[in-house]
């Protein structure tokens, strides 16, 4: 309890120092990492107002509807100093917000919202303080969100090494004869039983599909000799993220053409992970990729951004891509996945999660970065 008592207090300070008088938080990944609520505990928040207000002064108070209390009671708000307000279907969540701020009037407060609260829920507390000044609550909460704490660390750590046991396993499901979605469905039940709470995706690409880096998964039949790019990961218990991709031959060995290019690509993730450090900016990080690749020939073939934000959320700050010049810091932990896909024809990429340590990076992966034939 002692971290959430935390991150309220810098949160509710830190929205003090932007000018804002609150936070206003609907449930997601911004809730969970302030009061440890999961951000999927309750399909029916999308319909009843549940908002946490979390005042740049004054103590936080969580308002809920009343039908939905006791599923809050397990945790332990007394302990976070943050108060309980229900309401009833009869009632009105809104005008019980804009009373916590500054009276039914609510003339002169600043406010920020979720970026991810539904319209519907944003625009009721618009028209409950229309003089308010609302924006968005992702600026203030991105800066404490994207340096993990020891904790959070350990829980990308975990994920890491769960992940890195299903990928360990791929022989077991990427055959030639197999569809990309019976591998995909194999991966998704190993993915649990090696130690996530659940899912969250399952990219198989085989073949021309790889060359679709966010291709899911299909009927496609994997062929004898496909290269197959396999992105997976999910969320465990605490609620912190893996995501790691690895690229195989199956049923085959590469031809010379498929080892030239994929020795290029293993190139540009090594140099990649080698330049993050503090210090630098994430568009350093991008560069150092990039420009492998560039200068192979394949730049027209490496078309997103070398890596992204990873923890509560699988996409979150900070971005590794060109024109970021975000320095990099201690607890910052993200993605270094570049790739590169000939439309048509085949596609690989190379992922890991790194964390910034005081010297360099730590990877939450330790799979082989080989093509790995199958």
């Amino acid at each position: 309890m002692t971290e959430l008592a935390e991150r309220l207090r810098r949160a509710a300070e830190t929205a003090g120092a932007a000018g804002l008088d609150a936070l206003l938080i609907t449930p997601g990944a911004d809730l969970q990492y302030l009061i440890g609520l999961p951000a999927d505990h309750h399909a029916g928040y999308g319909e009843r107002l549940t908002c946490l207000v979390l005042r740049a002064e004054g103590p936080p108070v969580f308002v809920v509807p009343r039908l939905e209390r006791p599923g809050h009671e397990h945790l332990g708000l007394d302990s976070l100093g943050v108060r309980l307000a229900d309401w009833t279907d009869d009632g009105d969540p809104y005008a019980t917000v804009a009373s916590l701020l500054s009276g039914s009037a609510a003339a002169s407060v600043a406010t920020a919202v979720s970026d991810w609260m539904p319209a519907v829920h944003a625009y009721r507390l618009r028209e409950a303080m229309p003089t308010a000044r609302q924006v968005l609550a992702g600026p203030v909460l991105r800066e404490l969100r994207m340096r993990k704490d020891a904790a959070e660390v350990a829980a990308l750590r975990k994920a890491g090494e769960a992940i890195d046991r299903v990928h360990a396993r791929m022989g077991e499901f990427a055959a030639a004869g197999r569809t990309e979605a019976q591998v995909g469905a194999a991966i998704a039940a190993t993915i649990v039983e090696e130690g996530h709470a659940r899912a969250e995706f399952t990219i198989v690409g085989s073949g021309p599909n790889g060359a679709s880096p966010h291709h899911d998964v299909s009927d496609r039949v994997i062929e004898a000799g496909d290269i197959v790019v396999v992105d997976i990961g999910g969320a465990v218990e605490e609620g912190y993220y893996s995501d790691s991709t690895r690229t195989y031959c199956v049923g085959g060995e590469p031809t010379a053409e498929v080892a030239r290019v994929y020795a290029v690509l293993q190139r540009a993730q090594a140099a990649a992970v080698a330049a993050v450090r503090p210090g630098v900016t994430a568009a350093s990080v991008d560069a150092a990729a990039r420009t492998i690749i560039a200068d192979a020939g394949y730049g027209e073939y490496f078309v997103h951004r070398t890596g992204h934000g990873i923890g509560l959320q699988v996409h979150e700050d900070p971005y590794i891509v060109a024109g970021n010049d975000l320095v990099l810091e201690p607890g910052m932990a993200f993605s270094v996945e570049p790739g590169i896909y000939l439309p048509g024809r085949w596609g690989a990429r190379i992922e890991d999660i790194v964390v910034v340590t005081t010297q360099g990076c730590e990877s939450m992966n330790r799979r082989p970065r080989e093509l790995v034939s199958l």
